[in-house]
């Protein structure tokens, strides 16, 4: 394994450019055709997370794997398709095991690991994708290790992402990640199928998603991972829109990440665009605003410095929203300064208007968010 020196000196890999990386990790990488979980492999891949951490880097893993496990302590046959109350029930039970094995790898160097499940709604719905987006946020810099994985407990077939690629990329726009990496078992983005066409060339780099890039994509090999090379450039479309970087590798090897560091093959997906750039402008051009906040004074100045907008600065509120739409700020004059995602509905918005983020929880009953709109999801106008 590359040790932490090595590490920081590296230049031969966007990758050493990461804060915040999602990596992604395939059901065909890390369990085995028995069913089994890979867990010599998932520690080499334990001691990549804990050197990236050593450098700074925050590190939240997506992971498959569930089914797979679960429907081989069950006894459940490979040799047929499940039905989906089959595959609710062994993905209850491959869960347990398989967030088991991340604690325990991580574990061995004092990180501590933590599960999260999601749906599709917990992405895209703005309330809960705020939800989601806080929990993220206070488990890294808790210096925790999010592992997540779709909730096949719960999901059905009509609401289920179906791979776990989209799904990295979803939560690599919600975490503002700057870094995705899909470990798979290709090393990347062909020219064609390199299984059936012995002329096909590898593609290094990617820069624009255009039609002919997608049509390059191939389907998914037969066996235990339901996503393919569709699936991927899906997910690379996600996160090139959210300013993510994002790289397709064979994680197949040993202590994978510190290979793609190395110069490991790859086909790199390339924006320049940075994540909280790319999410404002998200925020600007796709939501209608439901509500208006007037501000004094000294909370529009703040604003125009890059600050949050706290409650205390807030003079009158307008409209009937909910935690997680979009509201206008105004200045005294009326005029809009800003739009943001709120985190607090409008009878909370209105009973902490004009008083300190300190009191919410005596007013409210409950301690909520310091701030009525947050820096990261305010746009000034």
């Amino acid at each position: 394994m590359a040790d932490a020196a090595s590490i920081a000196q590296s230049v031969t890999s966007p990758l050493s450019q990461a804060r915040r990386l999602v990596v992604k990790i395939g059901s065909a990488l890390i369990v085995d055709e028995t069913g089994e979980i890979r867990r010599t492999w998932l520690e080499t891949v334990a001691d990549d997370i804990a050197t990236l951490r050593q450098n700074g880097v925050e590190t939240i893993v997506v992971t498959s794997g569930a089914v797979a496990i679960g429907r081989r302590v069950l006894g459940l046959k490979r040799t047929r398709s499940l039905r989906i109350e089959e595959k609710q029930a062994a993905a209850a039970i491959g869960q347990v095991r398989l967030v088991e094995a991340y604690r325990a790898g991580l574990a061995r160097h004092g990180i501590i690991a933590a599960q999260i499940l999601v749906t599709p709604d917990d992405t895209e719905a703005r309330r809960r994708h705020l939800n989601a987006r806080a929990t993220l946020t206070a488990l890294l810099a808790l210096g925790a290790v999010p592992v997540i994985n779709e909730n096949d407990t719960v999901a059905t077939a009509e609401l289920r992402f179906g791979d776990n690629d989209r799904l990295a990329a979803r939560v690599a726009q919600m975490a503002s990640a700057d870094t995705l990496v899909l470990l798979s078992d290709v090393d990347g983005l062909y020219t064609a199928d390199p299984r059936r066409d012995p002329a096909a060339s590898h593609i290094r780099e990617v820069t624009e998603m255009s039609a002919e890039i997608e049509a390059m994509a191939g389907e998914a090999r037969p066996g235990i991972s339901s996503g393919g090379m569709v699936t991927k450039l899906a997910a690379a479309r996600i996160a090139m829109a959210a300013g993510c970087r994002m790289a397709i590798t064979d994680g197949r090897p040993g202590h994978p990440l510190s290979a793609l560091l190395s110069g490991a093959r790859a086909t790199w997906f390339t924006t320049s665009a940075e994540p909280l750039s790319a999410r404002k402008r998200w925020i600007a051009a796709h939501l209608s605003v439901i509500g208006h906040v007037m501000v004094d004074d000294g909370a529009a100045r703040a604003l125009a410095t890059g600050k949050s907008l706290l409650p205390a600065g807030v003079i009158e509120v307008t409209g009937q929203f909910e935690r997680g739409d979009l509201i206008a700020v105004q200045g005294k004059d009326g005029r809009e300064i800003a739009r943001g995602l709120s985190n607090y509905a409008t009878d909370e918005a209105r009973t902490l208007a004009g008083r300190h983020s300190g009191l919410s929880e005596a007013i409210l009953g409950y301690r909520g968010r310091d701030e009525l709109i947050h820096r990261d999801d305010l746009v000034l106008t």
